[in-house]
């Protein structure tokens, strides 16, 4: 049946649908205090951790971290397009799904647009990589044949200032669209004063590497220089399109190649990729310039239950790896494998691959260290073992670490493991850290173990937990005044939590079920599904209200800082700054940031 579903009918269909029952007509649940819980029937388990909200309207597995709303659940598990759950919902409530006969939403249409744009801009730097012997020469230098790079889709972004504004933005819609797929700049207000406004090309004498989406899609580009230069990678800015917190360069490509994924190898360069792919080893996925997320490793165990991190032997590549897996913790558990390669100095996956072929590589990869013993021998290497008060300390650094671990048979094997090293029998080292009364002994008041908490491009946790806040109880979002100054900070993060409290307040009704599903044509929609079921303490509506327009105030307070200092970044990286503007920049970094 042609035409859109109006958002209306969505909204009274959620209001109107049960998800226990709906999930509880295919999944045995069982009562778990307010919630229900099951054996999640998205991955193997033998230990429930699926878990369904009847407040909230929302499911949530802690093993794999599928979650979502009715309608995600029967698209997920009966293999349902989305008008299709839709029909399935409104019969079982007994309702006709009407449909509107105008044209498509606008804000479709804009995506639609900028998709469009990408893959022509994509076709051109490849037409650019064909045009220039000196980027194809390039290639050959770093070992690539013309197949790898045609897999790939790789390119190049001709030097000088105006070679894609040129083709594609001769009018003003197409400047804006330049500008906002991030393949434009805007010309800073220093630069407009002496020659007028305009715009340039952010990436210039660069071979690009699109970035591709789970559906094949271009959202946004990566480019290294060829020669000398800094940065030596530059990434597509923060778009609607494009979140380097959530996407992995290369998986698109390694699911393509690969009907079952049995491990992916993650790295840190796009070139790595690239080149493991062509020496055979297409399970290499890269992060984009930032450090891994919750959101990349939810993505990674949608795929395989095997990972392996790459980094460097220096003291910077530890360094990366510790905070790894610090971020890895919350998803270790029995039936998943994470661990960490400890490359050689002087070189990176790309020139290894190179110098010892894949059999010795993959090898490395078959010896990498577990995290179980990284974690061991990386806290060990702090205290002096020989001694009564260096046991405690490991001990007592282990701690939080080890609260962050799901429960389970992982966990436990763990804090045994740690209790060798310590030097106590593993029941009481656990009860003593809070994990578990000693085998014995009376049970005494469980420690508290804080909530998981996720993080959001942006101004971290703290625009993390007060999204989570509206949707989770958007009738919190009264207490607040003035949202619209979040916008000030050209914040997607920010942009993204004022149109949420807007749109709660302006319909004061809505469940954060309603709400969510919102965003679902949106690329936010996965991330604040995710915000939806982050468990957090039930502080009542008004109290939650009160906390976020606390938040909202901060936030709002560090918006026109941290603005002007990312154009002074962006400035610095471009075109260079006065001496003036290096002062500013220092004391812009120099400032104390309110905690997030």
């Amino acid at each position: 049946m042609a035409g859109r579903i109006p958002r209306a009918f969505i909204d009274e269909l959620i209001a109107r649908t049960d998800i226990v029952e709906v999930i509880g007509s295919r999944v045995p649940l069982k009562k778990a205090g307010r919630e229900w819980k099951a054996c999640c029937p998205f991955h193997g388990e033998k230990t429930p951790s699926f878990t369904v909200s009847q407040q909230k309207q929302f499911y949530h597995c802690f093993g794999c971290g599928v979650h979502g709303t009715a309608l995600t659940f029967l698209m997920e598990h009966d293999r349902l397009s989305f008008p299709d759950a839709v029909e399935d919902l409104a019969g079982r409530a007994g309702l006709e799904v009407p449909r509107e006969g105008g044209g498509p939403d606008p804000r479709d249409r804009q995506l639609d647009d900028l998709y469009a744009l990408n893959a022509n801009v994509d076709q051109h730097f490849r037409d650019a990589l064909r045009d220039s012997e000196r980027a194809k020469e390039y290639l050959k230098g770093r070992g690539l044949v013309g197949e790898t790079a045609a897999r790939y889709h790789l390119g190049y972004a001709p030097p000088g200032w105006d070679a894609v504004l040129k083709k594609f933005g001769a009018t003003d819609a197409g400047r804006q669209a330049l500008l906002a797929a991030g393949l434009i700049i805007e010309r800073s207000a220093d630069a407009q004063k002496s020659s007028g406004p305009g715009y340039y090309d952010r990436f210039r004498d660069r071979v690009m590497f699109p970035i591709r989406d789970s559906r094949g899609r271009v959202v946004g580009f990566g480019g290294r220089v060829i020669d000398q230069g800094e940065p030596k990678y530059l990434n597509s800015p923060e778009t609607v399109l494009f979140h380097k917190g959530r996407e992995l360069y290369g998986l698109y490509e390694a699911r393509q190649q690969l009907r079952n994924i049995a491990r992916l190898l993650v790295v840190e360069g796009y070139m790595d990729v690239v080149r493991l792919a062509q020496a055979g080893i297409h399970y290499a996925v890269a992060t984009l310039g930032t450090a891994t997320t919750p959101e990349h490793l939810s993505r990674l165990f949608r795929v395989t239950g095997d990972v392996v991190f790459a980094f460097d032997g220096d003291r910077a590549g530890r360094q990366a790896a510790w905070r790894a897996l610090e971020t890895c913790l919350p998803f270790a558990k029995e039936g998943r494998q994470l661990k960490f390669l400890f490359l050689p100095d002087g070189h990176d996956p790309d020139t290894l691959v190179a110098a010892e072929g894949r059999e010795a590589f993959e090898a490395r990869l078959d010896e990498a260290l577990p995290l179980s013993e990284y974690l061991v021998r990386h806290l060990s290497a702090e205290v002096d073992l020989g001694s009564v008060d260096g046991r405690a300390k490991l001990a007592e650094l282990a701690r939080p670490l080890l609260a962050r671990l799901p429960e389970g048979v992982y966990r436990e094997l763990l804090v045994d493991r740690l209790a060798r090293e310590v030097r106590m029998p593993a029941p009481r080292l656990a009860g003593l850290l809070g994990l578990g009364a000693p085998a014995g002994a009376a049970p005494g008041p469980a420690a508290p173990v804080r909530p998981r908490t996720a993080r959001l491009s942006g101004r971290g946790s703290l625009a993390s937990q007060a999204i989570a806040r509206v949707v989770q109880q958007p009738a919190a979002a009264r207490e607040v005044r003035h949202p619209e100054g979040l916008r000030l900070a050209g914040d997607r993060a920010l942009d993204v939590l004022a149109e949420l409290i807007e749109m709660a307040q302006s319909e004061p009704h809505l469940s954060s079920a309603q709400l969510v599903e919102r965003w679902r044509d949106r690329p936010e929609h996965e991330r604040l599904a995710e915000l939806a079921a982050l468990p957090l303490p039930d502080l009542g509506a008004e109290a939650t209200g009160r906390e976020l327009a606390a938040a909202v105030e901060r936030l709002t307070a560090q918006a026109g800082p941290e603005r002007r200092l990312d154009e002074l970044i962006e400035k610095a990286a471009n075109e260079g700054l006065s001496d003036e503007e290096k002062q500013e920049l220092r004391e812009l970094q120099a400032r104390p940031r309110a905690p997030g």
